[in-house]
């Protein structure tokens, strides 16, 4: 299957030519890796550059700063052909979030200055949220940016970071006031090379998803000149990532569709092949009805992210319908992944299968991009306003 059908209203030509691109990409280049680089906990830089050559990461940034100029349907093509390939280690999404940032936020000396090298993998992008004491709650974070002459000083630690290992440019969430609450978060852009002060600390040991670095993040008195502020006035932070959150939630629906089609197509060929009591797996009626189960709730979930993917080109995706995208995506990608897991019977549970391993890397679907629960309550905010 794929993200583009004839239904996708968002559709052109080249949105096809590009999936195509990306897709013979990945096999190339991703698909042969999957297995070290879990093995290895990261992946290669070199594939970061690769990507960048091939124009993979560029698609949705424009012209003037390295990109091609389209849509955020490009992106979204990149992500889906990715979970397409079962892989859920290369922080692709990531940068994607953080080119975005850029795009929107920042100043013109900022976007010349680092989209170019997000686009073609010289840079690594990460965004610092996450902190041991604050997940949703970003009104919570204590990481501070306080004046000093014609800077900051960043002081304060951040986990769970994804691309933390890799990362060239990072966005920090961070208090420039303290005495604000949701209003006196800004976002702060480091660059890591020569930082003194800032430290990565350990690549964190995960349930899946083993390939993707994920690490602890230290900041002391770390100095950051006052022109990496996002934006144009301190106090921004948190209508900024508001702003953006409806494509990472929609994104994380997209990445749930692409694992959904490769884990049905996967199982599909499991079970034609494999016979018993002198048949098919595929013939009995069990089988059939979970398959038949399995693959609407696929369809369903297409039409929708679709749908909402049309939205988001319009400008016209709402937090709700972003919430319900993220929601409902990862608890049908969970719920499918372990039905085919079942299937499988018991080579299922070996990791030599790579639906063993999805089943380990969905799990966290349903809990970064904000919990299922958050999700829940901001759907239901918005039944009651």
């Amino acid at each position: 299957m794929a993200l583009i059908t004839p239904l996708s209203a968002w559709r052109e030509e080249e949105h096809a030519l590009f999936a195509d691109s990306v897709g013979k990409f990945f096999d190339s280049e991703l698909v042969p890796n999957i297995e070290r680089w879990n093995a290895e906990g990261i992946v290669e830089r070199s594939f970061w550059n690769k990507a960048g050559e091939a124009g993979i990461m560029g698609g949705a940034i424009p012209e003037a700063y390295g990109g091609f100029g389209g849509g955020i349907a490009f992106d979204a093509i990149t992500v889906y052909e990715q979970a397409a390939r079962s892989d859920f280690g290369w922080g692709f999404g990531i940068q994607s979030i953080v080119m975005h940032y850029v795009v929107a936020y920042g100043t013109e000396e900022q976007k010349k200055r680092w989209l170019p090298k997000l686009v073609s993998g010289e840079m690594v992008g990460a965004i610092a949220m996450t902190e041991p004491g604050a997940g949703s709650d970003l009104q919570a974070v204590r990481t501070t940016a306080e004046k000093d002459g014609n800077g900051y000083l960043i002081n304060g630690s951040k986990i769970f970071i994804t691309n933390g290992q890799s990362a060239d440019l990072i966005v920090i969430v961070a208090k420039t006031d303290k005495s604000q609450g949701a209003r006196g978060v800004s976002l702060i852009c480091l660059e890591t090379e020569g930082a003194e002060g800032f430290r990565k600390g350990r690549n964190l040991k995960k349930l899946g998803m083993k390939s993707n670095d994920t690490a602890e993040l230290f900041f002391e008195d770390v100095k950051v000149p006052a022109d990496h502020l996002l934006g144009p006035e301190e106090g921004q932070g948190f209508y900024q990532l508001m702003k953006q959150l409806p494509w990472e939630r929609l994104m994380i629906g997209i990445t749930a569709l692409g694992a959904i089609d490769f884990a049905l197509a996967e199982t599909i060929r499991y079970v034609q092949d494999r016979k018993v009591f002198g048949k098919r797996v595929m013939d009995m009626q069990n089988t059939r009805f979970k398959l038949a189960e399995m693959k609407t709730k696929a369809e369903m979930l297409r039409a929708f992210i679709n749908n909402g993917l049309t939205l988001l080109e319009q400008g016209k995706l709402d937090a709700a319908s972003a919430s319900m995208a993220k929601y409902w995506g990862s608890e049908i990608q969970n719920e499918i992944i372990s039905e085919c897991l079942q299937l499988h019977g018991g080579y299922g549970y070996m990791m030599e299968y790579p639906i063993a391993r999805m089943y380990a890397d969905a799990r966290v679907q349903m809990i970064y991009g904000g919990s299922n629960e958050i999700m829940k309550e901001l759907i239901a905010r918005s039944m009651d306003e």
